[in-house]
């Protein structure tokens, strides 16, 4: 179920809130679980048994990890939890990649090929795996005890708001909020609020430049200029943060109406001036993941240079499988645990000598050059995307000229993407809410109330009316 559809926003999260009023945590707690579920189940399908399975599983392994933590018998049960967790993954996300690779091999040398399996990928699959991992290696950790209500612990992992795409919430992050919240007035309407901004990032700028960035990724080679590749670059680059920003934001606000507090998972990483700055600031819940549970593990910076260098490299390929069984992320991957190797390895103190405009050029630009990889269908496609941006011109003419995607419309949301993705606003917000926060006379107050609540209610409005018009635009984030 998306967050974006009418059966969502008229529906099941009406009348959801409307139960939740009714007293009692242990209620609400149960409540929230078959909310999930069917939540779950719309999307998901047979697959709802899959993940219960799962729940189950880690449920089980933690009480035993955590029962005989620190002795070689909880060691080998973490081992093991983790390596069913990642075996599973592994199947439903990597089977046919495998499989076609090794195909690929075999042709080669005149052998052969298997049939691919064709295992379908169940949604939210790598986030609630992630989850599970973490739980469990905390448990392990003494930085958290195992949940003995199944019911918390199932909550924790399958909640529905943070269920699909995150962010990628620590169990002791949340643990006290399974046994004790309250959700405040002040509290629901930030919720509210913070859900608002995150469908109008989705459905007003993302959906908007989809359009455009997908018709000039899916041109022909020979009809690709410079000016067609750039613009379909630059609406995939807004496309994407407006998109999982605004779902986080979404997810983030939802949680807050049932009195849970999600950490933040982006700090307008647009504005970094370097790799090392984009990655502190964009999926930071993803970052930290892998930084404490695998980069750490393996060493981190405490191993020499050339480890240290391999870490960064491993980890960021990593990063790259787990975002799709495709070799463009693996060599997305790859070129962001590069840059970063470069910065260490030097590039970021030279870098940081120049003007900041610079150094936001510079990252920016490096970030971009990525997304290619990361949206092209294949590498060869990522590979005449960037020669287009070059300046190696098709030969034949194209079709539709790149002012023909230069509608109104885009314009506006490429307008508007360039300045939501930096802090402009929320100072702008700022400055104006301090004459009314420092006491401010009732009637500033009250139109700054008003304001407020209109500029909601407008993007709220448009919002559902491009929601109604559109067709099934589901969150980048889903395929992961």
């Amino acid at each position: 179920m998306l967050f974006t559809e009418p059966t969502f926003l008229f529906v099941f999260l009406p009348i959801l809130l409307a139960l939740y009023q009714l007293p009692g945590l242990r209620y609400r707690n149960w409540l929230l679980l078959a909310a999930s579920i069917i939540f779950y189940t719309r999307g998901a399908g047979s697959f709802t048994w899959l993940v219960l399975a799962l729940i189950v599983f880690n449920y089980i392994a933690a009480r035993l990890i955590d029962r005989h933590r620190a002795t070689v018998l909880g060691r080998r049960l973490l081992a093991g939890a983790v390596a069913i967790d990642l075996l599973v993954l592994a199947v439903f996300k990597y089977a046919d990649f495998a499989v076609g690779n090794l195909n690929a091999a075999l042709t080669l040398v005149g052998a052969q090929p298997f049939a691919l399996p064709g295992i379908l990928l169940p949604i939210g699959i790598s986030f609630l795996i992630f989850h599970a991992i973490s739980y469990v290696v905390d448990v392990y950790r003494q930085d958290a005890s195992a949940q003995k209500r199944p019911v918390k612990a199932a909550l924790y992992l399958l909640v529905f708001p943070q269920l699909i795409a995150g962010p990628i919430v620590r169990y002791r992050q949340i643990a006290e909020q399974l046994s004790s919240r309250v959700t405040s007035l002040d509290d629901f309407a930030y919720g509210v609020r913070r859900f608002i901004v995150g469908l109008a990032k989705k459905m007003l700028i993302a959906n908007t430049l989809a359009a455009p960035a997908d018709q000039i990724f899916a041109m022909p080679a020979a009809e690709l200029t410079a000016l067609h590749a750039w613009t379909g670059v630059v609406c995939y680059t807004l496309q994407i943060y407006f998109d999982f920003s605004g779902y986080s934001d979404m997810a983030i606000g939802l949680g807050r109406m049932f009195g849970f507090h999600f950490p933040e998972n982006f700090n307008y990483p647009y504005t970094a001036t370097s790799i090392q700055d984009f990655w502190r600031r964009w999926h930071m819940s993803l970052s930290a993941w892998f930084r404490d549970y695998v980069y750490i593990p393996l060493g981190g910076n405490r191993t020499s240079t050339g480890r240290m260098y391999f870490n960064l490299v491993l980890v960021f390929l990593l990063c790259g499988l787990w975002h799709g069984a495709s070799w463009t992320f693996v060599v997305w991957g790859l070129y962001h645990g590069v840059f970063l190797m470069l910065e260490r390895a030097g590039l970021a103190a030279r870098v940081g000598m120049l003007p900041e405009p610079l150094r936001h050029a510079y990252a920016v630009l490096v970030v971009m050059v990525g997304w290619v990889f990361f949206r092209a269908d294949t590498a060869g496609s990522a590979v005449t995307m960037l020669a287009a941006m070059g300046g190696a011109a098709g030969a034949a003419p194209a079709v539709y000229a790149p002012a023909w995607f230069w509608t109104t419309d885009v314009l506006l949301a490429l307008a508007a993407g360039v300045v939501g993705s930096t802090p402009v606003i929320q100072a702008l917000a700022r400055r104006l809410a301090s004459p009314v926060e420092s006491g401010g006379a009732p009637t500033l107050r009250w139109h700054a109330s008003m304001a407020a609540l209109l500029a909601l209610t407008t993007l709220f409005a448009a919002s559902l009316m491009l929601s109604a018009a559109s067709s099934y635009n589901p969150f980048i984030y889903f395929r992961f």
